[in-house]
């Protein structure tokens, strides 16, 4: 009870649901009154992150230097960048890239790049602008990948190249490596799973 207890009392939360399977755009879109013009992050629940891992704070860091959107991005192997959004950089210095453009879920002979984006996101508000612009994109959906693309080609938006510590919870591999390496590192069964 007392655990249960703390959580609550680490932050406040509020939620705001999207009613219909839409897309990722389009749940980006369902939150912009609660955003109130301000900058603001999207954590995507089946990217995580490991905790000794400072991305999204990086990311932070990135938008209060340069004032515009910071997307992540990771290498991936080139058969595998179908299943994610691929941009093209333009580096201004090791590990970030302008983003000249990024394309949702392209062929491997198509894509940019190997460089993925991952469920980490720095959005400036206008974001909302170029979502409601948006055609319904790959799957019938509102991509955030489209309106990104826009907007990258109205300001600048960067690409941080994070290496480290990232588990696909969607993939049932990387699941069980979330789940093993994880726990391996927790004070109180870490030393039973080792």
């Amino acid at each position: 009870l007392k655990e249960v207890r703390e959580i609550s009392e680490m932050a406040s939360i509020h939620f705001i649901r999207q009613r219909d399977p839409l897309g990722l755009g389009h749940a980006v879109l369902v939150a912009e009154d609660h955003v109130a013009g301000e900058s603001f992050a999207v954590l995507l629940g089946d990217d995580l992150i490991a905790g000794n891992t400072p991305l999204l704070q990086e990311m932070l860091r990135i938008h209060e230097r340069y004032g515009r959107s910071v997307i992540a991005v990771v290498e991936v192997a080139r058969d595998e960048i179908g299943m994610y959004g691929s941009i093209e950089p333009e580096f201004v210095q090791e590990r970030l890239a302008r983003v000249v453009s990024i394309v949702e879920k392209p062929s491997p002979d198509d894509a940019p790049s190997n460089l993925a984006a991952i469920g980490r996101y720095v959005l400036t508000p206008e974001i909302f602008d170029s979502l409601r612009a948006a055609k319904p994109g790959k799957g019938g959906e509102m991509q955030l990948t489209d309106a990104l693309n826009a907007l990258a080609q109205e300001q600048a938006v960067y690409a941080y190249v994070f290496e480290n510590g990232r588990f696909d919870v969607g993939n049932k591999l990387d699941y069980l490596k979330a789940t093993i390496e994880l726990a391996v590192d927790r004070d109180d069964v870490g030393q039973e799973i080792r």
